[in-house]
């Protein structure tokens, strides 16, 4: 039986696939999946009451991707996976926004293997592939390094560039971080974040680099150099978080989610008028600062509570749990 945790980005949205710097934490809510041996891949979905049956993994949609992609890509990678009757249970809603996705590959993962391996970073990019070429959502490897590196009571400071991974303390004294779900569900692969990597792809080519990690600001128009200023801004948000934390500055840290979330809903246009209406009660209700969270166009809404603010009504508090693990 393995876990893996769902995650909440603190800072850095849409940048993992831009070789960018992100602050992500493994929470409390995941993905858990049993695997016992059998003659052939059985998959029981319980949350959903669906059930998948397969010898070898061939293509299909939806969620019977996940389990198909992972047997296939952990084979491919020289690992000896043999058949199990797998049960998928778990706490993190679909589509809100908190990686649903990257907990259910890597429970599938730790439960199909019977181990953690010692090269995590190799494991999230393996799940990573899975993600991109079975399920179709071209993802970055934020939610896959969130899901299997976290440590408990620290954000992880992501350099997509090195993939260096360093934990930092998160340390909130009598502040909350919560999540409230906007109410707007989403599937990253029907949704415009394919259309923003094509972007992100477009950009770099007029510009002439590898990834927008090396852009500057003034040489495009119109949507492209809208896309470049928010990569480049929210990678200099990332820093700025890291020194906020480190100095203990809980309203600056605020403030640097409403910028954020600015720049995702102007720079990037990934908003939708639910998750606006939940940052505006959000704000409304004392938060600090207030940002959507994950690929955006739903999903659910981060929000930094200072201390004696009430929790409003709907709202997750969440904080920094432990990686994917065997249970």
């Amino acid at each position: 039986m393995a876990f893996g945790p769902g995650r909440v980005n603190l800072i850095g949205e849409h940048t993992d696939y831009n070789d960018g710097l992100a602050m992500p934490f493994a929470i409390e809510r995941g993905v858990t999946v049993t695997a016992e041996p059998a003659r052939r891949f059985t998959v029981d979905a319980l949350d959903l009451g669906e059930r998948d049956e397969f010898d070898e993994p061939e293509r299909a949609d939806g969620w019977k991707a996940f389990p198909r992609g992972m047997v296939a890509e952990l084979r491919a990678a020289g690992f000896d996976v043999a058949p199990a009757h797998l049960t998928i249970t778990g706490d993190v809603p679909q589509g809100s926004g908190l990686s649903s996705s990257a907990a259910l590959e890597a429970a599938l993962a730790l439960a199909l293997l019977g181990r953690v391996p010692e090269d995590l970073k190799a494991l999230a990019r393996l799940c990573s592939r899975v993600e991109n070429d079975w399920v179709g959502a071209e993802t970055g490897l934020l939610d896959q390094l969130a899901s299997l590196c976290s440590r408990a009571d620290h954000v992880l400071r992501i350099d997509f560039r090195s993939v260096e991974v360093e934990p930092h303390p998160l340390d909130l004294g009598d502040w909350q971080l919560v999540t409230v779900d906007s109410g707007a569900t989403h599937s990253i692969a029907a949704s415009g974040y394919n259309q923003r990597r094509e972007e992100c792809r477009a950009a770099c080519e007029a510009l002439g680099i590898d990834t927008l990690r090396a852009a500057t600001l003034g040489h495009l128009d119109g949507v492209l150099e809208r896309r470049v200023r928010h990569v480049v801004s929210e990678n200099a948000r990332v820093e700025a978080t890291a020194s906020a934390l480190d100095a203990g500055d809980l309203e600056a840290v605020g403030r640097l989610l409403d910028e954020s979330h600015a720049s995702l809903r102007d720079d990037y246009e990934a908003s939708v008028p639910e998750v606006e209406a939940t940052v505006e009660r959000l704000k409304a209700a004392g938060a600090a600062g207030a940002r959507m969270v994950g690929g955006g166009f739903g999903g659910s809404v981060l929000a930094l509570l200072p201390g004696g603010v009430a929790r409003p009504a709907g709202a997750f508090v969440v904080a920094p749990h432990a990686a994917a693990r065997l249970l």
